[in-house]
């Protein structure tokens, strides 16, 4: 209990300091995130729970990977991890030694991206991770000897032993330069109770600290293009010019009237942005929905097209694409209940295919063009 006591404050503490670094960090304007290929290798310390203090069961560990980072959010690593494992039988006290491998595969959220956005160049990125491992043991001849001296071990394995792992932890990215980063990670994995050849009722955990690099290959961001939104030119109409007076001989007449030229309304744009993966309008927006109100019921003839927008660097083409839908929709069942008729409203939806702004961020977005 102590041990997985010990385990939560290190999860507990890392998760405050990656909120702490979300939210410090100003959202970068100019770079757009790139998929890219990247390599981890670690050492470090691991424990495995036992009938002994916290120190007697400590063995080395070390570890390296392999993985592809998809989004700015989600990437997905594969690995082995090892060395050694330690067991205790209390009474004596007898600490006995033995040596696993094992392979793993894991998906990642980068916490970074999550609370703060994409920035490419960020000091430090938190991850969480889940996964699941198939462990190897092997070189148990201590156990066994022991064994042999007449305390019976109820789940006593020879030669080797294989079992699945669960697995889940925290990791931090330190930025070194674009390629290197130096990373810290611990992390929990739970086995069938006869790993440690030790019969507990309960399954058998190992969690491990360890630190070392994460090298990224190829480009991981690029500087974005920025792109420009062009509104279609409003309709001007023509400005009625003033009939000619008839004019009589030897007979004044008033001078005509002129006819007054209605004057010009200019359309009117705006750009309700929303939250990643969301379709709801934000209090921040309301404003801009209000404007855009205000504007129509002013100029009653006036209609408005809303576009609905996603960026690329999140979720796939087809959740992009329905996004994108959602987010025009929002604005028009807005516009809708603010007494705007249906037939003055129309919808497009671009998905990801067009990225109107230069930034994820502004790319999650409704434009709403009113003339």
């Amino acid at each position: 209990m102590k041990t997985r006591s010990l385990f939560t404050a290190v999860l507990l503490s890392l998760s405050s300091f990656a909120v702490a670094q979300s939210g410090a960090t100003d959202v970068e304007k100019k770079s757009e995130f790139q998929p890219h290929w990247y390599m981890q290798i670690q050492a470090g310390a691991s424990h495995t729970v036992g009938e002994a203090s916290f120190g007697d069961l400590i063995s080395p560990a070390a570890g390296i990977y392999g993985g592809y980072q998809f989004t700015p959010l989600w990437g997905l690593r594969a690995g082995i991890t090892g060395w050694q494992s330690k067991g205790a039988w209390a009474n004596p006290l007898t600490i006995y030694k033995y040596n696993y491998l094992q392979g793993n595969i894991d998906a990642t959220l980068d916490l970074g991206n999550l609370f703060g956005g994409y920035k490419c160049s960020r000091i430090v990125n938190p991850y969480i991770f889940a996964g699941i491992g198939l462990n190897g043991a092997f070189n148990n001849d201590e156990a066994v000897a022991l064994s042999n001296q007449g305390y019976k071990l109820a789940y006593l394995w020879d030669k080797s032993k294989f079992n699945v792992a669960g697995r889940a932890g925290l990791g931090l990215n330190f930025r070194l330069s674009e390629k290197v980063l130096f990373n810290i990670e611990a992390n929990a994995n739970v086995l069938s109770d006869k790993y440690n050849s030790k019969k507990a009722g309960n399954a058998d955990w190992q969690f491990n600290l360890l630190g070392g690099f994460t090298f990224k290959f190829g480009k991981s961001c690029k500087k974005a293009e920025p792109v420009v939104y062009e509104q279609p030119a409003p309709v001007q109409p023509a400005p009625v010019q003033p009939a000619p007076a008839p004019v009589e001989e030897k007979k004044e007449e008033p001078a005509p009237t002129p006819v007054a030229v209605k004057e010009e309304v200019k359309p009117m744009t705006q750009n309700i942005f929303f939250a990643i993966s969301s379709s709801d309008i934000r209090e921040s927006e309301n404003s801009k929905i209000a404007s855009l109100v205000e504007y129509m019921k002013e100029n009653p003839s006036s209609k408005v097209t809303v576009y609905g927008y996603a960026d690329k660097q999140t979720g796939n083409a087809r959740f992009n694409k329905s996004l994108s839908k959602k987010r025009a929709e929002s604005v028009a069942d807005r516009l809708k209940s603010e007494g705007i008729s249906a037939e003055r409203i129309t919808v497009d939806y671009k998905g990801d295919t067009e990225q109107p702004f230069s930034t994820m961020e502004q790319n999650r977005v409704s434009i709403c063009i009113a003339q």
